[in-house]
């Protein structure tokens, strides 16, 4: 195979050393690293602008996140116990979806954010939302929702705030409700709902009242 021999600088257009390599495709050190610094931004820019279509802006911009492992442990960045009291163990969001650790991310919910997540469990059956969990998400205002990992799960995102936990089990209904000192796995974006969180003032009472 003969080798791509270039004229002028990829970078610059300036004319090639006489004595560079046949593959070389810039003039100079200074026009390689400015061609890598431009790739580097591209890229930055391609994760951000993905990033942005996936996870409001209101939960990547917070160092709340960690890694998980298979059985829903919370994991720092560097492979060690990460825990929902210990704001040491958690991660920005950049450095936590970069790691490589365990099997992806989860953002720890703080009393002091006001963040509510409403998780619908077993809600989706063969790609349908069940009609239990239907008349809940008819119910409360559009918000940021995804997918659970399990893909039969679904995690609906409010700013807001309730005064404990909650579990409810009723028949096939299963609810649950948290806002501090939880990690949450974090999944794909259901299509076509907001990438913002809507308000939910009295969380708790809300979603008592349609269960």
């Amino acid at each position: 195979m003969t080798a791509t021999v270039h004229a002028e600088c990829e970078r610059c257009d300036g004319p090639m050393p006489l004595m560079a390599r046949a593959d070389a495709r810039y003039c100079s050190p200074a026009c390689r690293q400015a061609a890598y610094r431009v790739r580097r931004d591209a890229e930055q820019e391609r994760i951000a602008s993905e990033r942005a279509a996936r996870i409001p802006a209101e939960l990547t911009s917070r160092p709340r996140w960690v890694r998980y492992s298979g059985r829903k442990v919370p994991l720092r960045v560097d492979g060690r116990f990460a825990a929902v009291n210990d704001l040491s163990t958690w991660s920005d969001y950049e450095t936590a979806e970069a790691a490589t650790t365990g099997d992806g991310v989860g953002f720890v919910l703080t009393a002091h954010d006001r963040f509510v997540v409403v998780d619908l469990d077993n809600a989706v059956e063969l790609g349908r939302v069940l009609p239990w969990a239907q008349r809940i998400l008819d119910a409360l205002p559009a918000t940021y929702m995804e997918r659970g990992k399990s893909g039969s799960g679904l995690h609906l995102w409010f700013r807001g705030e309730v005064p404990a936990g909650r579990r409810i089990r009723k028949g096939e209904l299963a609810v649950e409700v948290y806002s501090d000192r939880r990690f949450i796995i974090v999944g794909d974006r259901v299509s076509g709902t907001p990438l913002e969180l809507a308000e939910l003032p009295d969380a708790a009472g809300v979603i008592a009242s349609l269960v």
